[in-house]
């Protein structure tokens, strides 16, 4: 098969073909023409061309080429950028600087200066070091894959609005209709419709002969003409279209696509429009608008009481799973009444209990316990988070925000099967969102400290920088989450961006400068009279587990009202506390004289506490009192348990006696359990943990950028495979005389016998000259290396591979051929 013009851009020719006066006739020269620091650049901006890495040059242009990796890269291309590609794809192949410039600035002093021609260098180098556009300034090519990515076409007009060129209008019509169409517009008859068509396109691309024939036109013809001039450059027209459709039809102005529809032709939109490939180019990135600025101070102790909200959160979530954790569904996640329910507890709304939820999950402190009923719970991590300072705490579940890919936001959307997405479910992974999230706080960084942005002008300049349509969609919907969620972490406080922010973002530990702003854990509450404790802080942890137990949360903010309650102080005795134990608990820790009424809550529950003894007959009730017995007997809500007297001290039950003790609790009785042996049992929850399990790994946005050591090791694989791909050679003798005195065809290896090889890499080995193989590996792979051999035994030789820059052996039998470099490679 022969090279043809679309397979230009991965030719490499012969070093003899060059171009005479030094411009790269192809990309894969442009690429070779670059330095060791621009390929890396390339490489860094599309790490989709290592995978795997490029056996030479050649191979990379062509993989630059290909479909995926040109969409790709002009996804991540900003507006102007992106406009001056689509630019270059409605230009003349290759297109001179000056023409790309009037394009977008347009032509003539007179074009009003937006900073265009001053940008316009920034986009082109841009698209040059993408290995999108080659060529010198008067010679500029767009990869043929973006050309045809952006062009206009039948099906998809160009983003510009400009439609097909004359000629490409005019492909299929018959010579008859094209002579008409040049009789009509003023121009003499020619003898063909090639040399037709060029004369069409001449009276279209001159302006003052242009201006005349519309001035000709019609005013209802300039009106058809302005509907079209911006695009979509397609009309609909009938079979006995208006006079003034017809007008313009019968001079080319409009030039049929169908039986049914006109397009206005390239070159006469680009006229109407003085020259302009856009309407509006947008040179310069749109500036982040200040809403309101916030002194630094005011913003890092908002952050800072929001920092604390959202360990107290977190917290909260993951030790309401840890005894009985919500089942998982099916097919994976949290089922929407379950979520329902966190919320409520969490007394947020359902989007807000995603967020925490997934957080936690992120952070590694919940995950699905693996077991037959499965069930999501604590992780083993959660207690070694549990016992870290606050600042670190927080830093921890920031750390794995910024890189998540898991979106909460995505919760109660649709897959594409339909499927409505859940908590902790599968598809809610957006790899976009790490490098979005990092994009809003260094946008919100550039700001003045303290400053909080206007949320559209952040919005237009994120859209600015990935204007593709879809990933503009996309970035948009994560920014706005970014700001909700930052602002609910405590990143962010009043919508600038805090200290521990900026350090986060900084790749700083954000615990250090967080630490200061945060109220050191206090061990004394506020006991009232109205059976409350006020906390005026956040609690020191063994008064916080005690106080968790022993009293109900009331009241969140500032300071966190608990109450105290019979079921509250039932709960820890329970637990194994006594009475004495919990009246000196509160008076080590209160603040004021533990209230009378608080003390006689706690006897009389004590008093009643155990008179019950619950155990397994089924199950029975034991009591001292007899009187107290036939009480419970004569009461119509002990029906359901199935009572009946033993002994006067003594009723049997039909119900289990954990559905005894909720039982006799229900009616206002204090009901302990007790063992075989009578003594009471300590009703004390074990705290459920799933086992050890591995944070969520974000999943990332195409290929993983590369590390300076993968570069620099991918930039010699590639020059090495240059080097033996290009290398001019000696022909050996005898494939001379074969080839008649001609030698091998180029870029063919040279055919050389088992003893030649042997000779020639003998000779090598000893003079320490390098010579270029082929080789045969085991797989059946063949590739071509430059090679320095130094020892030649076995069967085997062994020599520096220039291609992979190492010492590698080869066997001889899977030598190909081998022959000497020219002198001048040498």
């Amino acid at each position: 098969m022969g090279t043809g013009p679309c397979d230009q851009e991965a030719t490499v020719p012969e070093p003899s073909s060059t171009a005479a006066n030094g411009a790269p006739r192809s990309l894969a020269e442009a690429l070779r023409a670059r330095d060791d620091a621009a390929l890396a650049a390339l490489l860094h901006a599309r790490p989709d061309l290592l995978s795997p890495v490029p056996g030479d040059v050649t191979q990379l242009a062509t993989r630059a080429g290909t479909r995926a990796s040109v969409v790709r890269a002009l996804d991540r291309l900003d507006r102007f950028a992106l406009q001056t590609a689509e630019a270059l794809a409605v230009a003349p192949d290759p297109c001179p600087y000056g023409v790309l410039e009037s394009l977008l600035a347009g032509s003539g002093g007179d074009s009003p200066d937006d900073g265009t021609r001053a940008a316009l260098p920034r986009a082109l180098a841009t698209l040059r070091d993408q290995a999108l556009v080659w060529g010198g300034d008067e010679q500029l090519r767009l990869v043929r894959t973006a050309r045809e990515l952006l062009a206009p076409s039948a099906s998809r007009p160009s983003p510009t609005g400009l439609g097909p060129t004359v000629a490409e209008a005019t492909a299929g019509m018959s010579p008859t209709r094209i002579q008409e169409i040049v009789a009509a517009a003023g121009l003499p008859a020619t003898h063909d419709p090639v040399s037709a068509v060029a004369a069409l396109t001449g009276l279209f691309t001159d302006p003052a002969r242009m201006s005349a024939l519309l001035d000709q036109a019609p005013p209802e013809a300039r009106q058809v003409l302005d509907r079209l001039v911006w695009g979509p450059p397609y009309g609909e027209v009938t079979a006995n279209p208006a006079p003034p459709v017809r007008w313009l039809r019968d001079r080319g102005l409009l030039l049929p696509a169908t039986t049914r529809t006109v397009v206005l032709p390239r070159e006469v939109a680009l006229h109407l429009r003085g020259g302009l490939a856009h309407r509006t180019p947008e040179p310069v990135a749109p500036e982040v608008a200040v809403q309101r600025e916030h002194r630094p101070p005011l913003v890092d102790a908002n952050a800072a009481g929001q920092a604390l909200a959202a360990l107290a959160t977190v917290e909260e979530l993951v030790k309401s799973w840890e005894h009985a954790g919500p089942p998982v569904l099916r097919a994976g996640g949290l089922s929407v009444r379950d979520l329902k329910r966190t919320a409520a507890a969490l007394d947020a709304d359902e989007p807000t209990a995603a967020f925490w939820i997934e957080l936690a999950y992120a952070a590694g402190l919940l995950a699905a316990d693996g077991e037959v009923d499965e069930r999501y719970g604590p992780t083993p991590a959660f207690d070694d988070w549990r016992e870290l300072p606050p600042a670190e705490r927080w830093s921890a579940l920031a750390g794995a925000w910024l890189p998540a890919t898991r979106t909460a936001g995505a919760v109660g959307e649709q897959d594409p099967k339909g499927r409505t997405l859940a908590p902790l479910g599968p598809g809610l992974d957006r790899s976009a969102a790490p490098e979005v999230r990092r994009r809003v706080l260094e946008l919100l960084a550039a700001l003045p400290e303290g400053a909080s942005p206007d949320p559209q002008s952040l919005l237009d300049r994120l859209s600015w920088e990935r204007p593709v349509r879809g990933t503009s969609e996309l970035r948009a919907r994560l920014a706005g989450l970014t700001l909700t969620e930052a602002e609910l972490l405590g990143v962010t406080g009043r919508g600038a961006l805090s200290a521990p922010g900026r350090a986060l973002l900084e790749h700083r530990d954000p615990a250090q400068p967080l630490a200061p702003l945060l109220p050191e854990p206090v061990d004394r509450v506020l006991l009232q009279a109205d059976l409350t404790a006020v906390a005026p802080g956040p609690l020191a942890r063994p008064l916080a587990d005690v106080l968790a137990v022993l009293a109900d949360v009331e009241s969140k903010g500032g300071a966190t009202v608990y109450r105290f309650t019979p079921g509250s102080v039932r709960r820890a005795l329970d637990g194994g506390h006594t009475a004495s134990d919990l009246h000196a608990f509160l008076a080590e820790h209160s603040a004021t004289p533990v209230p009378q009424p608080l003390s006689y809550l706690i006897d009389d529950v004590a008093r009643r506490h155990g008179r019950l003894r619950v155990g397994a007959a089924s199950s029975y009730v034991r009591c001292d009192d007899d009187a107290l017995l036939g009480e419970i007997l004569a009461d119509k809500r002990s029906a359901s348990l199935g009572l009946r007297r033993l002994a006067p001290t003594v009723l049997a039950a039909q119900a289990d006696p954990g559905a005894l003790l909720d039982g006799l609790r229900a009616m206002g009785y204090a009901p302990a359990a007790e063992s075989h042996t009578g003594d009471v049992l300590v009703a004390r929850a074990d705290a459920r943990r799933t086992p050890a399990r591995a944070k969520p790994v974000p999943v990332p946005e195409g290929p993983r950028l590369p590390d300076e050591t993968l570069l620099a090791a991918a930039v010699r694989a590639i020059r090495a495979g240059d080097l033996a791909a290009t290398a001019v050679r000696k022909e050996p003798a005898a494939a001379a005389a074969t080839a008649g005195g001609g030698g091998a065809a180029a870029g063919e290896l040279p055919r050389t016998s088992a003893a030649e090889t042997l000779a020639t890499v003998q000779a090598a080995a000893l003079t320490g000259s390098v010579v270029w193989i082929g080789y045969v590996n085991a797989e059946g792979a063949a590739s071509q290396r430059v090679i320095a051999p130094v020892r030649v035994e076995g069967g085997f030789v062994t020599g520096y591979d220039h291609t992979a820059d190492e010492v590698r052996t080869f066997a001889l039998h899977r030598i190909t051929g081998v022959a000497e470099l020219a002198d001048d490679q040498v």
